[in-house]
């Protein structure tokens, strides 16, 4: 956090994610997308639950694993600057609650949408492909590469 406009200690890239209520507030985001998309009328629910988890995976990919370098000032001296956002959570310690709850989320959501597509082959490989997607750089044989 800064205050005074001097760079604290923390991390402010990641420190939002460790904040009150962050968990809830993901959920929340996600099942609302979910409802978005089942309000439009052309889709059926099994192409909602595959979108909700196409977009989310997406999204979370390129959110925590392309972006690299943080937007505030900190007090590292550039060290985190060629990282990306998943290996500045709780400065890259692995197995933490906060990386176990962003890596169990697209599992939940995996299973979900298999239930709800009806174990379909052609949903139940693209819902795979992006789990795997999401999931091979969260892995820590990825950190740092």
């Amino acid at each position: 956090m800064m205050l005074g406009g001097t760079p604290s200690e923390v991390n402010p890239n990641s420190l939002w994610l460790n904040s009150r209520g962050m968990w809830l507030s993901y959920t929340i985001a996600v099942l609302l997308l979910h409802l978005i998309l089942l309000s439009f009328p052309f889709l059926s629910v099994a192409w909602v639950w595959t979108l909700t988890n196409v977009s989310h995976n997406t999204a979370m990919f390129i959110i925590l694993h392309i972006v690299k370098g943080t937007p505030w000032e900190t007090a590292d001296q550039g060290k985190v600057r060629y990282l990306t956002h998943w290996e500045q959570i709780d400065n890259g310690e692995q197995f933490t609650a906060t990386r176990k709850f962003l890596t169990v989320v697209p599992i939940i959501l995996f299973f979900l949408t298999s239930f709800y597509t009806k174990y379909d082959s052609t949903h139940f490989f693209v819902n795979f492909a992006f789990l795997v997607l999401v999931l091979l750089p969260k892995m820590p044989q990825f950190h740092m590469l």
